[in-house]
């Protein structure tokens, strides 16, 4: 898949950097790719997310006593944890105003907004508490950039539509560097059809790069599907 997109993927972990982070680590690298997932203030309430984490720092704490943690236990960490995460906002816990066609739309639009000049959005879909994307930041703008002027621009507009201000994402996201090719497929397939593995039929915001196809054969096949 896309092998056009001219997608930098790490040889080992010199390839990539780490920033610091809170809860999750990031890792990234010039010319790389992410999946990146971030939600709704309301959908994972602070003890739930708490159980998750202190799962997830026991596995870590077992793995610590055979020595310092490597890139691929930390990768593999982080995704028990998305892991706990999915299933929780897959259930649609929360508000869920992403449900409302209005609101998503402006989710959509914003991830779209600036393809192709500061990002290349591979693949996209916006759930009712929920967002992914697959995005490979270009020039100057880091990933980091890119995702705070989707969610600063979407918190506006939702906000004004709902009549509120203030929060409206959660301030924590997830994203993974994508390692290879199959890593690519796997996280674009999996975006476009999380609307059915949660429930949900004909659900429309989700969108894929035009030039880029899916794997033949694929079950539970995305429809309807934007191009862009």
């Amino acid at each position: 898949m896309g092998d056009f997109l001219d997608i930098a993927y790490p040889r080992d972990s010199e390839d990539a950097s780490k920033r610091g982070r809170k809860k999750l680590p990031h890792w990234e690298m010039e010319g790389g790719c992410y999946a990146v997932t971030f939600r709704l203030g309301d959908s994972l309430p602070r003890a739930v997310l708490d159980s998750f984490l202190q799962e997830r720092n026991a596995l870590a704490a077992a793995l610590r006593e055979k020595g310092e943690l490597t890139r691929a236990e930390e990768l593999s960490l982080a995704r028990v944890m998305n892991d706990k995460v999915e299933s929780w906002l897959d259930a649609g816990r929360g508000a869920c105003p992403l449900r409302r066609p209005e609101m998503a739309a402006v989710v959509a639009e914003a991830l779209r907004c600036f393809h192709g000049d500061r990002y290349r959005l591979v693949a996209w879909c916006v759930m009712p508490n929920h967002v992914h994307a697959v995005v490979q930041p270009l020039g100057q703008f880091s990933l980091e950039r890119v995702m705070h002027s989707w969610k600063s621009y979407a918190a506006h507009r939702c906000n004004k539509i709902l009549g509120k201000s203030g929060g409206f994402w959660h301030r924590e996201s997830y994203d993974r560097l994508l390692r290879n090719a199959e890593e690519l497929e796997h996280a674009v397939e999996y975006a476009l059809t999380n609307p059915e593995h949660a429930g949900l039929t004909g659900w429309p915001w989700r969108g894929l790069m035009r030039g880029l196809e899916l794997r033949t054969g694929l079950r539970p096949w995305p429809t309807p599907l934007q191009r862009y």
